[in-house]
Parts: structure tokens; sequence; C-alpha cells
């Protein structure tokens, strides 16, 4: 039995993954942006080890997060699943980031930092990391004009990288990205194609599969197979990225390339 944290899990296929994990004996903390989104999974919460509220916009309540979590105890795993797809706008968090970067990639680089060091880490991605730009100078939106399947492509692309970064500075810990694809959630449409169940599975067998196909790190994954994601994986990148990060945020994650 494992204990395992997953953001964003009341609905989608943070919800599909912590019912999953229940269902096998596994001991679930969830997660709400809010009160009122914690009562829509009343009956799913009743039966989970704990849930934790809190928007993933804001620094101030990540922290109260992650520290929420500690609380609790210290997880195996954490499942990076929460994220938000096309805004309209860059928006303006309360600590003045675009929302789009502050919510899928800012909130789980603090929280990896904050939340006391799982065995495995999951982190959520897209095959749309592959338009993402790895120029790092306007990461946060602040000169370009908004375009916001540019900006979801490059969080993913962050997100992906900070997968891989964690791999080589933490080899303790395995972590992996995960690309469910595009499958039928609120985020990806009813016509979305994909294996909505593939997509959630991935995750939870990567963060508590005693197979040894599951007990790697630094992976790419697709459908419980590895992919290749040659710019995930280039460490300068890694680095420039994980730096600039800790810029943006106040917090270092790693003693060296942070």
């Amino acid at each position: 039995m494992s204990r395992i944290f997953i953001t964003g899990s009341t609905d989608g296929l943070g919800l599909a993954a912590a019912r999953t994990l229940m269902k096998e004996g596994h001991d679930v903390v969830l997660h709400a942006r809010s009160r009122e989104r914690a009562s829509a999974i009343a009956e799913t919460s009743a039966a989970a080890l704990g849930l934790v509220i809190g928007d993933l916009a804001s620094a101030t309540e990540t922290r109260s997060i992650a520290e929420q979590v500690n609380a609790i105890g210290r997880m195996n795993a954490v499942i990076h699943n929460a994220g938000i797809y096309l805004e309209r706008s860059r928006g303006e968090t309360p600590d003045g980031h675009a929302k789009t970067l502050a919510v899928n990639v800012l909130a789980p680089y603090l929280l990896t930092a904050w939340i006391t060091r799982p065995d495995r880490l999951v982190y959520l991605t897209s095959g749309m990391h592959r338009s993402g730009s790895s120029a790092l100078d306007d990461i946060d939106w602040k000169k370009r004009p908004w375009n916001a399947s540019q900006a979801y492509s490059e969080s993913k692309l962050y997100i992906a990288t900070l997968a891989a970064a964690v791999a080589r500075h933490w080899p303790d810990v395995l972590s992996n990205a995960v690309d469910p694809g595009w499958v039928p959630t609120k985020m990806g449409g009813a016509g979305a194609p994909d294996d909505l169940e593939m997509g959630h599975l991935t995750q939870t067998w990567l963060a508590t599969s005693d197979a040894e196909a599951a007990k790697v790190s630094g992976g790419y994954w697709y459908h419980r197979q590895r992919r290749e994601a040659a710019e995930v994986t280039d460490t300068g990148f890694q680095d420039a990225l994980v730096r600039r990060l800790a810029g943006l945020t106040g917090v270092r994650l790693f003693e060296e390339g942070g």
C-alpha cells in the first residue's frame, strides 16, 4: 500500500487516478482548488486519506497546500496532475505571473521543493510540448502578444523537462513525465480520440507499480510506453530552465543548476 498525493483531483484524469488507486487499496490525498470544488467529490473524499485545498495560481496557497500535505505525513508518490488549458488572456496571478505558467509549471516546481521528498514523482505533460519554444527569455509572457496555445505548449515542454531534471539531480527518486494523450475530459473535450482509461492508468502505474518496467526514472511516457523527447533530455536546457524557475519563484530546487 502506498500513500499518494494527486493535484487537481476533483475531476478528469486526477479524479479517475484517485478512484483507481483507492480501489487498489492505496491511501490517497486529494486536492481541490476551493471548498466549492471539494464539495463535488464529497463521496470520494470521505474514503480518502485526506483532502487539501488551495489555488495553484497563488504561491501563498501553493505553500499552504504543501504544508497541508506534509502535516498528513510523507507521501510515497506525488502525481502533479493539475493544469489549465487555453486561457483567453495572460491573466495576472497574485504574484504577477501568467496564469498558465503559474498553474502548469511554477506550482509543481514549488510543490516539488516544498513537499517532503517522496519515492516517486509523476508530472503530466502533453504531446503539444513539441510545439513549445526552448527560448526562456519571456516564459512569463510579459513581452510577447498572448498566444494561449503556444503558452500551453511551452508549459508542457517545461514540466516534462522539469521531470527529467529532477530524475538527474535526485537519483533516489523515480521522476517521470506522462503524456496522457488527447482524452475526453472537460479539458480535452467530448470528441477527444484517445483512451481515457490508459490516460490515467499510466500515472497510477508509475506511482505505485513494483513491475521493473515502472521502476525507472527520467522517462517520457505515453500509454505505458516510453517515447523519445530529445529536447526534454537536453541537460543544458534543463539547467537553464531550472535557473529561470528559481529566479521567478525565489525558490531554489537543487544545490547545483538551480
